[in-house]
């Protein structure tokens, strides 16, 4: 991978000094626009790949105001976002998944390296991608924990050795576990009897729904079957031949029973599984739980007491993407760390890498709410406009920095990832 060349980089830095120019004198913040395109110029266009978390329609309209250019989202599930990535890189020039997608994709040469001085405000990124930790006492976590993903090294290999160069934008995060719905399962109490075995437990027979990605639903199913006694594994995150044998043995053996519902590929759909019962627990990501919320369907969103499954959203550049397409991606990465993108998020769950920028978007009821873990002094609405939390809740599970603490496995791609998708597909189709 090469840095651009000098003449490139003299441009891009004249470039950013505007840019900080506008902020000084506090027109960026006024307006939330920073493109500095010409008037008169065709609006430059920017293709991104990925899924429904990122790739909303308000996003994409704010960031088209502000930037002064035309984006066009390609929203898919998971497992598809990826697999056009690998094979098509001549398809989008910025690709939005997470992080367990990193390994495979850089390796098949579909992603280039980001030079870390082109992005604004790379220096306000926590220290959960730099060093693995968002708190000294916190577990890392089992498998690809984001930051030994994230520097790119001189000989081309990823690892946590601090470079210029990075393999991603770490922007959106949280931690995933699973949803019940409290009308036909007890509540818990999180960190304490809510676990990742209610997936695998008799009395949920016929009404369990699995997130269908094998670097994600295997290891809500691995917990579960660990929770539940059925095996233990030596390392989770880097589960043996032998390992995936004896697991996808026994969820085979429950497929075969009845015990699964459905396997869902998108937010949308786990969202109807649950609203239309067909399930009563299942995988779910954060903006389903506040959606069916605000739906009025009573579904929880668990704090598991073995700890949650971690995710960390990366923004990648297509290895064929440049020129001016490439700057305008850079102006669309710094957008996202920008301030108002993170508020967006974070009212639907999620986490922005540098959440000081985002607080002034959100009020003290919101941060408090979703950053620090307290009591809600008001109701609060989602990105759809409806009441996602009523006035006197807590969020699941505490604040940033207690769910990160308790992270026990990283979405992954495992040494054994070639035989865990035969195994995957194996199991999808028992």
């Amino acid at each position: 991978m090469t840095l651009p060349k000098n003449t490139h980089r003299l441009a891009n830095q004249g470039r950013r000094r505007l840019v900080k120019g506008l902020a000084t004198a506090g027109v960026a913040a006024a307006t939330g626009s920073f493109s500095t395109f010409s008037i008169g110029q065709a609006k430059p266009k920017l293709r991104i790949l990925g899924t429904h978390v990122t790739l909303q329609e308000e996003l994409r309209q704010k960031a088209m105001d502000d930037l002064g250019i035309e984006l066009i989202f390609e929203p898919k599930g998971s497992a598809a976002v990826q697999q056009k990535a690998l094979t098509n890189p001549d398809s989008f020039d910025l690709y939005e998944q997470w992080s367990n997608s990193i390994n495979v994709l850089w390796r098949s040469g579909s992603i280039q390296a980001i030079d870390k001085k082109r992005i604004l405000h790379w220096d306000e990124i926590n220290s959960l991608t730099k060093t693995g930790r968002i708190t000294s006492s916190a577990k890392i976590g089992a498998g690809d924990a984001p930051y030994k993903l994230l520097n790119v090294q001189n000989d081309g290999s990823l690892n946590a050795e601090q470079t210029e160069q990075a393999s991603f934008l770490p922007y959106v995060h949280n931690v995933d576990s699973f949803g019940y719905n409290t009308d036909f399962i007890d509540e818990g109490v999180a960190y304490e009897t809510e676990s990742w075995g209610w997936l695998l437990d008799e009395k949920n027979k016929g009404k369990v729904a699995i997130v269908n990605a094998p670097t994600i639903g295997l290891f809500d199913l691995a917990l579960a079957a660990q929770a539940k006694g059925l095996m233990r594994f030596q390392d989770i995150g880097a589960m043996s031949v032998q390992e995936l044998d004896q697991l996808f043995s026994i969820l085979i053996a429950y497929k075969e029973q009845g015990h699964f519902s459905g396997f869902w590929t998108s937010v949308p759909e786990s969202v109807r599984f649950m609203k239309t019962k067909r399930v009563h627990i299942e995988s779910m990501f954060s903006p389903a739980v506040s959606s069916l919320n605000g739906q009025g369907v009573p579904v929880t969103f668990a704090a598991p007491k073995e700890g949650y499954r971690g995710w960390h959203g990366v923004m990648c550049l297509s290895s064929r993407t440049q020129g001016r397409v490439k700057d305008v991606a850079y102006e669309y990465m710094n957008w996202w760390l920008s301030g108002w993108p993170g508020a967006f998020i974070a009212r639907q769950g999620y986490y922005i890498s540098n959440p000081q920028r985002s607080r002034k978007y959100l009020s003290a009821a919101e941060y408090d709410y979703w950053y620090d873990g307290k009591v809600a002094t008001e109701s609060l609405k989602g990105t759809d406009g409806a009441v996602s939390v009523l006035k006197g809740s807590t969020r699941r599970g505490g604040s940033y920095e207690k769910r990160f603490e308790n992270v026990a496995v990283w979405n992954t791609v495992m040494p054994t990832y070639d035989y865990s998708l035969e195994k995957w597909y194996e199991f999808l189709s028992a």
